[in-house]
């Protein structure tokens, strides 16, 4: 097992311990909730864990959990989620993230939305002091709207290219069926409310990447003597 994925998985068993009898869970999406979930099934097999309902975030994790036995419920069914536990692509030291490098993050901000805490998993590469600088933001866009929103994002200092498939002609498709712009803002994002709000009042735009103020607590592996090792940081501020 290499070092990052020791990490991953350190941090995915720290966060089963969060979960009790009778909740409904949010699973999310992404190689470490992968990890998440296939803990969770071995809790759940061994009778540890009890009453268990799952709301997956993505057909990944929707099958994942189906493979695994774990009893999923609709996310229309439920008015709200004890604990989402998922993983993010950068975070901040407020606590702010950005998700969608799987393309899943419209039904993962839906399920975070609902939840009563929202649990994120990284591993320390993910934690910047300004989010956007390396990674691209993404945002999902209608797939008539794609040029229309490109432009406009132009006009907001930010550089955007469509996301294309790795394993298939053509753009990456989501679970919705719309498409991906990875988008770069020049300096970063270093107001994250108000470029959320602003990318999501475009025409055609579903829904971008930034997870704003929903994060409750973040789980971090990383390797301490040659050990792997979970934390918990302090939000800044």
């Amino acid at each position: 097992m290499d070092t990052q994925t020791q990490m991953k998985q350190v941090v995915a068993d720290a966060a089963i311990k969060e979960v009790k009898n009778d909740m409904i869970l949010g699973l999310g999406s992404g190689s470490t909730a992968a990890l998440m979930i296939k803990r969770l099934a071995n809790e759940i097999h061994s009778g540890k864990l009890k009453n268990i309902k799952g709301v997956a975030t993505s057909f990944q994790s929707e099958v994942l959990a189906l493979e695994l036995d774990i009893q999923l419920i609709d996310l229309a069914s439920v008015s709200e989620i004890d604990l989402a536990i998922d993983g993010a692509d950068e975070v901040d030291p407020e606590f702010q993230l950005i998700k969608g490098g799987g393309a899943c993050h419209v039904r993962e901000k839906l399920v975070a939305s609902k939840a009563n805490q929202l649990l994120i998993l990284v591993d320390e590469t993910k934690l910047v002091q300004n989010l956007n600088q390396s990674f691209p933001l993404p945002v999902e866009v209608l797939p008539n709207a794609w040029k229309h929103v490109q432009d406009m994002i132009s006009e907001m200092n930010g550089s955007s290219n469509l996301r294309m498939a790795t394993k298939k002609a053509g753009p990456v498709v989501t679970d919705q069926g719309n498409l991906i712009l990875d988008v770069l803002f020049n300096d970063g994002i270093h107001n994250p409310k108000d470029i959320e709000m602003c990318i999501n009042n475009i025409p055609g735009v579903l829904e971008n990447g930034l997870f704003v103020d929903l994060t409750d607590k973040v789980l971090v592996g990383k390797i301490e003597n040659d050990i792997p090792v979970v934390y918990s940081p302090s939000k800044a501020g």
